[in-house]
């Protein structure tokens, strides 16, 4: 309607202009007084005949335009009104000022005046004027909010709000991602050497046991089950069941586990399950990187894979150690192939490196050097643990030294060295970072439970989590190395001293092939007597580890002690603290907590294999094995760290404890 307005305006102006224009015109081409005053009449008329039709015309426009004007503000209002969304019209104060018909169907209970629209929501207003708007839910249904965002200019007065209703689309994205297909890879763990020895009759026996507990799982979902080996199966299974699977723990572990073999041994399961993929290819690849990640931590557990991580389950019972020798062999011969190809090899572990970490490294530097290539242990004296191995090894003039410092090897490190990384596979705590970010060719010997963040780029990653040591595994390598794995004593002794470290004196994790490994070193010269020297204290450290043991007390079974004081062999007194309070009667696990040089908390986890330490100290942010692990933690004082621990060892037995004992899962 204005612009009728302004059209009738600008027609009358122009018709003036005519007029005068016309009596000017006249006044110019006469030049004569008495014509132009009897012109003028004429031209007035004929200009008011034509403005009195402008004028004629322009009424009946406006009176048309009015009409379109009316007609459409009322339309307008109709259309708001009968809109098929939902269309609301609040004030400041979030109060219903107006509704729509569709509203009034949708929400009956919240359409009257001066109702607040917290009766719908409890989402903040200003969530509606984001640029999706916001996602709320309505008894049953689920709407979108959105408002529309008013100009600078226009009142703020009152907020006109559309609910868009998704209930139906959300239902088919819920259905789309539940019905979404998952792959899940599932091994049994270690099964030639679980049947081995059996009868004919008896190994067919467990393999239709393990067969029928698969299938059984299978049959609880809409998924397929294919045997694509002996000890290996595939299956596809919808999202919607993978959950329900995950909430129960994967309670397949614990039904493998009631299946044994000679009435000795128990089946035990590692399963791969690959998340959140885009297709069934993705999902077997994570699938497969979860399996490996599974059976990297000893097996017994279900490792979840998805783009974000890992999760796990299970992991409680001890890994079935493997007695064939084929995959140490084929591992020392492409180690072989490494060594002889590169220029000089350097060997080393991780920070603050112990007897096994140590005693690894020398034995496998020596082995090297028989062979005739240049080699070199890398450790930190100062930080170590295991000075007393480093100082059997001192410098002598006119030789190549054994030991060297960090720093002197990453100067001296080319693109044609060779890195050995012994007792870890966590970048994380490596000996020297430095150094190994300038090596080319990277390999890993390691018997701790895979962890999340490993080194991925090795070139052979040698990783026995079943085996009782790093220095164990150096041992069964080096004797394939020919003559050149024959080690003087002392040279033994150092891997002695990594096995019956990790041991506790053959007691822990103790298995066939670490005492045949121990039974290889002593025929090479290894004294137990000597061995036992190199882990004598003095009296003041004594003095030390009982003050720990006397202050410790039982919670759950565990005994916890907490060092109030620093002293500089902490690191080496509080595990054998915490050795030495397995020998408590009732306590099944133990936890020394004690103040490092960087003024972290360290933890020190032993067991007897009842509780599982390592899923302890995993959910505090470390790691480890089954009965030895460990954690440091950043900016938390004794008492936090204290309170931290007893929380994360109340999880565990909720978690891990009471499910595998058959409690229900209610009284979690």
């Amino acid at each position: 309607m204005k612009n009728f307005y302004r059209d009738a305006g600008l027609l009358i102006s122009i018709g003036a202009l005519v007029i005068l224009l016309a009596i000017m015109q006249s006044y110019i081409y006469t030049c004569n007084t008495t014509v132009f005053w009897l012109t003028i009449p004429f031209v007035v008329l004929i200009g008011g005949f034509a403005v009195g039709k402008l004028i004629q015309v322009t009424r009946k426009t406006f009176q048309y335009y009015a009409r379109i004007d009316e007609e459409l503000e009322y339309k307008k209002h109709l259309s708001v009104n009968s809109f098929p969304m939902s269309a609301l019209i609040t004030d400041k104060e979030d109060r219903i000022v107006w509704c729509n018909e569709k509203f009034s169907e949708e929400f009956p209970e919240c359409c009257d005046y001066g109702m607040s629209i917290k009766d719908i929501t409890t989402i903040p207003s200003q969530k509606f004027f984001e640029r999706d708007g916001t996602v709320i839910t309505y008894k049953d249904s689920i709407y979108r909010v959105f408002a529309r965002v008013p100009n600078e200019n226009e009142a703020h007065e009152l907020t006109l709000l559309f609910f868009k209703n998704i209930t139906e689309f959300k239902k088919l994205e819920t259905e789309k991602r539940l019905s979404h297909p998952v792959v899940v890879l599932a091994m049994v763990d270690a099964y030639e050497e679980l049947i081995n020895g059996c009868l004919e009759s008896e190994k067919a026996h467990v393999s239709v046991q393990i067969d029928k507990l698969m299938e059984e799982f299978v049959d609880q979902t809409t998924g397929i089950l294919r045997k694509i080996s002996s000890d290996r199966f595939i299956a596809v299974i919808e999202e919607r069941h993978i959950q329900k699977i995950l909430d129960g723990k994967v309670e397949i572990l614990d039904k493998a586990r009631e299946i044994f073999v000679n009435d000795r041994l128990n089946v035990t399961l590692s399963i791969g399950i690959g998340r959140t993929a885009k297709t069934i290819n993705e999902s077997e690849i994570l699938a497969q990187q979860a399996l490996e990640m599974a059976l990297g931590r000893g097996g017994d557990q279900a490792a979840v894979k998805t783009v974000s991580g890992f999760e796990f389950y299970g992991g409680v019972s001890k890994g079935v150690e493997r007695h064939t020798k084929v995959r140490t062999r084929i591992i020392a011969n492409s180690l072989l192939e490494l060594v002889s190809a590169a220029d000089r090899v350097y060997i080393m572990g991780h920070k603050f490196s112990d007897l096994d970490s140590v005693g690894s490294s020398i034995g496998l530097t020596c082995a090297i050097k028989n062979l005739g290539k240049e080699a070199y242990v890398v450790v930190d004296r100062e930080t170590s643990l295991a000075k007393q191995l480093i100082d059997l090894f001192p410098a002598q003039s006119g030789e190549q030294p054994l030991i060297i410092p960090p720093q002197k090897a990453v100067d001296e490190i080319s693109e044609e060295s060779l890195l050995i990384i012994c007792d870890t596979h966590n970048p994380l705590i490596i000996e020297s970072s430095a150094l190994y970010e300038k090596a080319k060719k990277v390999v890993v010997i390691d018997h701790h439970r895979k962890m999340v963040k490993h080194i991925d780029n090795a070139v052979i990653f040698h990783h026995e989590p079943y085996s009782s040591s790093t220095s164990e595994m150096v041992t069964e390598l080096i004797q394939y190395f020919g003559n050149a794995g024959k080690l003087k004593a002392v040279q033994a002794e150092c891997l002695l001293s990594g096995i019956m470290l990790d041991t506790k004196n053959f007691v822990m994790k103790t298995g066939v092939r670490t005492f045949e490994a121990a039974a290889v070193l002593r025929k090479m010269g290894a004294d137990t007597i000597t061995v036992k020297k190199l882990f004598a204290s003095s009296i003041d450290s004594y003095k030390r580890k009982t003050q720990i043991v006397a202050e410790a007390e039982v919670y759950r079974k565990c005994a916890i002690a907490a060092c109030d004081f620093y002293a500089d062999d902490l690191r080496i007194v509080a595990p054998q603290a915490a050795d030495e309070l397995l020998s408590i009667s009732n306590v099944d696990a133990s936890f020394v907590l004690y103040k490092t040089m960087t003024n972290e908390i360290s933890v020190s986890a032993r067991s007897m294999g009842a509780i599982n330490v390592q899923l302890v100290m995993e959910a505090m942010g470390g790691g480890g094995h089954q009965t030895m692990a460990g954690v440091q933690l950043k900016n938390m004082d004794i008492k936090t760290a204290t309170d931290t621990l007893r929380k994360a060892i109340d999880d565990y037995y909720i978690n891990v404890i009471k499910v595998n004992s058959g409690e229900k899962k209610g009284e979690n």
